[in-house]
């Protein structure tokens, strides 16, 4: 290895880490390393802070990853723990809280979903995610959101559990829509008896702990009886009950008997990259799959990967009592790390035999099979971003391109979005959403509304940290010469020196037949002869269409949900749901008179002359 140069960063970083050696205990703890902005470069653990970090003081027998993290070093932090075991823990914590760069990091980590039963006379079915900060009782973890979306929506139409928030609950003086399609039994206008709906309540509970035949059998015994004194409806009504059941049972596939809880992960590599396959099984079934791809694990072992993964996985969630892997761990000082704070006990292990061998086995094919996936689409991506460059004469090669869009409703609700690509396909962690301020801009004007956004993108907040959110080697634009030229002059205002591209739809909206426009070339352009080129753009402008209507009609739905008595001094939540349960709408309010308002509990005779003069004031 070529020898360094006392007077490099390499060599300043490595002196700047030996200052710190000296000082340091025999002891377990966390350190940290940032950079001169006091960013935090990488997060580690030791049973020795002094050897361990004294192993950084040689950079010359380190890989080219750890130097670059080393000459980057101004300053470091330490943490002494009581135990390698807290050593452990903290450092996964301080993981999740700073994502620092020259850490492994999850690509795909999230929050899964779970199906929430809230504590309430009248408990609301509902999709939860987050921490489970909420009262009531969770059904979980759900790895696909559209499994989830059907379970409740299954459970709805054969139990007919209400789905509104609390306050949508209380405020109801007559049955919604939900009613109406029979998908809720409208327990807040009491078209059901509390008993009823307890226990409907009940048997809810009982499949989503997996008893799905108990409810079944129950629900069948029920339908011959009726059939049996001819209350026909009743029967058929039950019929459907159990029929959507067994659709849904019909999803719950590779059980493992004798198995309720337990998760199994296995790790696959291929050409320096790392995959861990996920199956997690709840009350006995199977409730998704996940792949995760794992970043910065170059120079790790292949158990140091899976240390912590698990740990940094686990944060925050709760472990069921079986964690089942595809190679042999440290198996005590990891499983007593993953102990604390669980109400269970937790058994780390890896079978030799038998189906919970079989389920890793299969998990291990699915994980090397998603890495082969990654590593031809990132090929394919390589390939069209190397094809663009080309056709646009760039001078540097491309590996970050954002694409803008707006939407709005002849001027309303107007909104901008920003998605990014790259090698690894869409970065959707990147994606930004903005909302249009400006009050100097004409309702529909989208040539303001590009400006705007642009200004905001490059001057704005995403400017200050470059490293999450770096300047693109190319800006994409949905629209011809118009949303162009608007680009452009925010380039000049801010001398911003990022190629421009701007998409126009083509004849009749037709997809296949759209011009292309850049600063060289004002009159446009076709990419006839150039078809994968053409629909790798095409996929990036719908992705940015996407994301901008989704957002649009969020805000527009939010927007129809406000209330014309939200902006009313003197008239806070407790009033409002008075005047919505007397009048039974905003609308009923606003047509009542001063005297009718002053009879609602709570409202005074100067408040009621102030709601009827802010409701009749437009």
């Amino acid at each position: 290895m070529t020898k360094v140069n006392p007077s490099t960063s390499l060599a300043i970083g490595a002196q700047t880490i030996k200052s710190y050696v000296k000082t340091l205990p025999d002891k377990p703890g966390v350190y940290r390393m940032l950079n001169a902005k006091q960013k935090v470069l990488y997060v580690g653990k030791a049973l020795s802070l002094k050897k361990r970090v004294s192993n950084y003081t040689l950079p010359n027998k380190l890989p080219l990853r750890l130097q670059r993290m080393i000459s980057e070093t101004t300053r470091m932090e330490f943490v002494i723990t009581p135990s390698e075991v807290e050593a452990l823990l903290l450092e996964a914590n301080l993981i999740k809280q700073y994502d620092p760069p020259y850490n492994m990091r999850l690509k795909d980590d999230k929050f899964f979903a779970y199906i929430h039963l809230s504590d309430h006379p009248w408990p609301r079915l509902s999709k939860y995610r987050g921490d489970r900060k909420e009262s009531g009782d969770f059904f979980g973890p759900f790895v696909s959101s559209g499994a989830i979306d059907e379970v409740i929506i299954t459970l709805q139409k054969t139990f007919k559990v209400r789905s509104c928030t609390n306050s949508y609950f209380k405020a109801r003086k007559r049955p919604c829509l939900q009613y109406h399609i029979k998908r809720c039994s409208a327990p807040c206008v009491s078209k059901i008896s509390e008993n009823s709906y307890q226990e409907s309540i009940s048997q809810v509970k009982t499949i989503l702990v997996g008893k799905t035949q108990k409810v079944q059998k129950s629900l069948t015994a029920s339908m011959l009886q009726k059939s049996a004194q001819h209350n026909y409806e009743r029967a058929a009504l039950l019929r459907d009950q159990i029929k959507a059941l067994t659709k849904l049972q019909a999803h719950q596939t590779v059980n493992i008997a004798g198995l309720k809880n337990a998760d199994f992960f296995a790790l696959a590599t291929l050409n320096e990259q790392t995959c861990i396959q996920g199956f997690f099984y709840r009350n006995g079934s199977n409730y998704g799959t996940h792949s995760f791809f794992i970043q910065g694990t170059t120079d790790q072992s292949r158990e140091d990967i899976f240390e912590a993964f698990l740990l940094q996985f686990y944060v925050g969630k709760e472990i069921p009592p079986y964690v089942f892997t595809n190679f042999p761990l440290k198996i005590p000082l990891l499983q007593q790390a993953l102990q604390q704070d669980q109400p269970h006990k937790i058994i780390l292990a890896t079978p030799q035999r038998g189906t919970k061998k079989s389920v890793l086995d299969i998990a291990f094919k699915n994980a090397s099979e998603a890495l082969q996936r990654q590593l031809l689409s990132k090929k394919k991506e390589q390939e069209h971003l190397e094809s663009l460059s080309s056709i646009l004469d760039l001078s540097r090669p491309l590996e970050r391109i954002e694409v803008y869009d707006n939407s709005h409703i002849q001027g309303t609700n107007a909104i901008g979005s920003m998605i990014v690509s790259g090698l690894h396909g869409f970065e959707k962690k990147h994606y930004r959403k903005f909302n249009i301020k400006s009050k100097e801009i004409t309702p529909g004007d989208d040539f303001a509304m590009m400006a705007e956004v642009l200004k905001r993108r490059f001057q704005g907040s995403l400017t200050k940290d470059k490293e999450r959110s770096p300047f693109p080697d190319l800006v994409v634009i949905d629209g011809g010469k118009g949303q162009l030229s608007a680009a452009q002059k925010v380039f000049d205002e801010f001398n911003i020196d990022i190629p421009l591209l701007a998409i126009a739809k083509g004849v009749d909206r037709n997809a296949g037949k759209e011009t292309f426009f850049t600063k060289r070339s004002p009159q446009g352009f076709k990419l006839d002869q150039q078809v994968g080129t053409l629909h790798y753009l095409q996929r990036l402008r719908d992705e940015a269409h996407r994301f901008a209507i989704t957002f649009h009609r969020a805000k527009r739905t939010k927007g129809l949900k406000k209330s014309l008595l939200d902006n009313i001094d003197g008239v806070g939540a407790a009033r409002k749901r008075a005047l919505l349960q007397h009048f039974g709408s905003a609308v009923a309010v606003k047509s009542a008179s001063i005297e009718d308002i002053q009879n609602v509990e709570g409202i005074s005779k100067n408040l009621a002359k102030k709601v009827y003069l802010s409701l009749h004031s437009s």
